[in-house]
């Protein structure tokens, strides 16, 4: 529960936003972070690709192939996008059986985007969640973090923002239990807060999760937003061991929910799911589809000999859920346990836990929640007017764009 009183309006910098200031202190209850309280830690290998996703259709004998991988750490905030970007690729083969390789994210929605367009998809994996690298990931609206480069070629920021955009429209409109999606309250603390852009933080402490993007030299288009609305909280009023703290909303995304039911629908829309390795490019022809979407994340180094992927090794570190917990500052809270993390270990490619990364993060995560400042009774947080930056309710009609 957050609370607190509510009056009058908020200005900074000389840019005056239709912010609610507080009258009282914030009222939060603290994550109880402890060294007992781990339930477990995980890794996952982030396919990175420095020239950003690949979205791209090619010839294998026969067979076309639509290549979609390479999202890095963005693969659930972009998969719709590049989903539908596939699918478009797709559309241009006579065929309409489609045999998707892969199925974390990236292979579930773009098999989706496949169905909605009456393709007969089957999915061709060796994992199925919740043993994918997409399970593994701390999972929120944040399209640029996959270390996309700023250089990046008008072609590619075509296709970015394009993805970007259905992929925003999409995520919203699946906001729910259902499928582990929804709004939080998240908090960047900060000693000096830029008026209106993103925030200062030394206290992250490694979690990387409560900045405000910025739009990557213009990837992000106008109207999308990692997070949205703001109001700086000043000293005495958030409980924070920070001057500053800069309170924002997030999307949130549950993986163990939100794959699971990416699983569900694809079956229920006649979706097929074979457990099956592929080793080299030879052995996709012995499928019987023509057309076949490359979905296989890292996988595309050695299968289709991508030698600019490399890996970039992330991880979690989760305790004991909270419900009473349901804000982000350093950690994402989820059903599943709050999600402690993450790293980014570029080019490391073992599964096993780092101990270092994990005493280092468990350890300021203690700190910092050891020092924040008593809760105190306050109204609701349904009260609270934040001021929102979110495309209106008629873009959510028309082509699927």
């Amino acid at each position: 529960m957050i609370g607190f009183g509510l009056t009058g309006c908020r200005s900074l910098g000389g840019a005056t936003a239709r912010a609610a200031r507080p009258t009282r202190r914030l009222a939060l209850p603290p994550v109880i972070a402890s060294w007992d309280r781990i339930i477990r830690t995980t890794v996952g290998l982030r396919p990175h690709r420095p020239a950003g996703f690949n979205v791209s259709a090619g010839k294998l004998d026969d067979k076309t192939v639509v290549h979609n991988y390479g999202h890095g750490g963005a693969g659930h905030s972009l998969g719709w996008g590049s989903g539908l970007l596939a699918a478009e690729l797709a559309l241009e083969h006579p065929a309409r059986r489609a045999a998707v390789i892969g199925c974390g994210t990236v292979g579930l929605t773009a098999a989706r985007q496949l169905q909605r367009r009456g393709f007969d998809v089957t999915i061709y994996t060796k994992a199925v969640p919740p043993d994918t690298t997409s399970n593994m990931a701390l999972a929120a609206f944040t399209p640029t973090s996959g270390l996309i480069s700023t250089e990046a070629s008008p072609a590619f920021t075509t296709q970015f923002r394009h993805a970007v955009e259905v992929s925003y429209r999409q995520l919203q409109l699946l906001a729910g239990r259902d499928f582990g999606i929804s709004w939080i309250d998240s908090f960047n603390t900060t000693d000096s807060p830029t008026p209106g852009g993103r925030d200062s933080n030394p206290h992250a402490g490694g979690a990387g999760t409560n900045f405000r993007g910025s739009d990557m030299g213009g990837l992000i288009p106008p109207g999308v937003d990692e997070s949205v609305g703001r109001i700086v909280l000043g000293p005495g009023e958030h409980p924070f061991p920070s001057r500053y703290a800069i309170w924002r909303r997030q999307m949130r995304i549950e993986p163990s929910i939100y794959l699971d039911a990416l699983v569900r629908d694809f079956l229920l829309f006649g979706g097929r799911l074979v457990i099956r390795a592929f080793d080299t490019p030879r052995d996709l022809m012995a499928l019987d589809e023509n057309l076949i979407v490359n979905c296989t994340g890292l996988g595309a180094r050695t299968l289709f000999g991508d030698e600019t992927m490399f890996p970039v090794k992330g991880q979690l570190t989760v305790l004991i859920p909270q419900p009473e917990v349901n804000y982000s500052c350093r950690t994402m809270p989820r059903r599943d346990g709050i999600a402690l993390g993450t790293t980014q270990e570029r080019g490391v490619d073992t599964l096993e836990p780092n101990p270092d990364a994990e005493r280092r993060i468990v350890d300021a995560c203690i700190k910092f929640y050891s020092a924040m400042g008593p809760t105190a009774p306050g109204p609701a947080l349904a009260h609270v007017d934040l001021p929102r930056d979110v495309p209106p309710v008629e873009s959510f009609f028309g082509d699927e764009s």
